[in-house]
């Protein structure tokens, strides 16, 4: 069974290829573990889930990593706002996700790495990139990746590093030398975690996690990445620049994005008070039709939420189990020259991306 993959990177789909025969290495990034999952992050894993099962449908093994980032601006102030520990916190939701996606029907990853435990792995992709020219120190302690020293920055987003200064914010951080440049270690504020290294106390960047959790489970080269299209710049593109220069490898072999969902053509999320958290669809549909739903529309492209189309999926699936009852009932379809033709049919068309 031959499988094409869409590669964000190189804007195409690819007859997939990995890296070492049957194996395959599959990481997604995971959720900020702040608050309950909403509508978008099923689709995110939906999606994955999807992914992996068509992988091993046709014979390959796979491993999956899925991260949590359990340190960020957002939990600590959810933290401090609820009266809790940050470990706390971070606790209930990482539960919380796994009740929801449990409920999706979506197989456990392989393993689960956390951003906390993984600050060693960190420190020592930041000193590589200091030794190397990559990254400096800024007045007030944070250390930077110089975007300027990496001749293909951009290339995932198709973002170009003059377009970027030129759209750059007139309160721009003038302790950096460029606009794009991003953190990797933030500089301790009085009352937050904070872990010692070379450069004061201080905690990781978001970007720096996933590279160092996606390498020490993987290694320096991976099959697919994947996550939701927003992302792709800055969080991916940062991702590529920080590992490549560490490893001159190229980090990742295919780029999987999969589309929006929309609320009125917007996009769900968060910042925007539109979104819908996932327990709230489940307490009124069962979760394999949130999860029929999420796999009605190709996962490229932007999905309308809505009830209606929660009814239409709740409607179709129904009609589907329907049939597969009385096929079940009725003779056998072993040495049926139509259902093999439909069966080659049915691997090919999941096999095209």
């Amino acid at each position: 069974m031959d499988i094409w993959i869409y590669d964000t990177l190189e804007a195409k789909k690819k007859k997939f290829e990995p890296l070492n025969g049957s194996v395959v290495t599959f990481y997604a990034c995971g959720v900020t573990v702040y608050d309950y999952c909403h509508i978008g992050h099923a689709r995110v894993y939906v999606t994955t889930d999807c992914i992996r099962r068509v992988l091993a449908y046709a014979g390959y093994s796979v491993r999956y990593i899925q991260n949590f980032t359990d340190i960020d601006d957002k939990i600590i102030n959810r933290a401090n706002e609820a009266g809790v520990t940050v470990d706390q916190l971070t606790a209930r939701y990482i539960d919380a996700y796994f009740e929801d996606m449990d409920r999706l029907g979506i197989q456990r990853a392989d393993a689960y790495p956390r951003a906390t435990e993984y600050v060693k792995q960190m420190l020592d992709l930041i000193q590589r990139l200091l030794d190397a020219g990559n990254a400096y120190q800024i007045p007030s302690g944070d250390v930077v990746f110089s975007v300027g020293t990496f001749s293909n920055y951009g290339k995932l987003s198709k973002k170009k590093l003059d377009d970027l200064e030129a759209g750059a914010r007139v309160d721009i951080d003038s302790e950096k030398r460029h606009p794009g440049d991003f953190v990797l270690w933030k500089s301790a504020k009085p009352g937050e975690p904070a872990w010692d290294s070379p450069w004061g106390k201080g905690r990781p960047g978001w970007h720096i996690e996933c590279s160092a959790m996606a390498m020490d489970e993987l290694g320096p080269t991976i099959d697919i990445h994947a996550g939701g299209e927003d992302l792709v710049f800055p969080h991916h593109e940062n991702e590529i620049c920080q590992s490549e220069c560490v490893t001159g490898k190229p980090f990742v072999r295919y780029w999987v994005h999969n589309g929006f969902v929309t609320i009125r053509d917007e996009k769900m999320s968060k910042s925007l008070g539109n979104f819908k958290t996932l327990r709230d669809v489940l307490a009124e549909y069962d979760g394999d039709v949130v999860r029929f739903f999420l796999l009605k529309v190709h996962y490229r492209s932007p999905l309308q939420f809505s009830a209606e189309g929660l009814n239409e999926a709740r409607s179709a699936l129904e009609k589907l189990r329907n049939t597969v009852k009385v096929r079940e009932s009725g003779r056998s379809d072993d040495g049926n020259a139509e259902a093999e033709a439909l069966q080659i049919r049915f691997d090919r068309a999941l096999g095209d991306d």
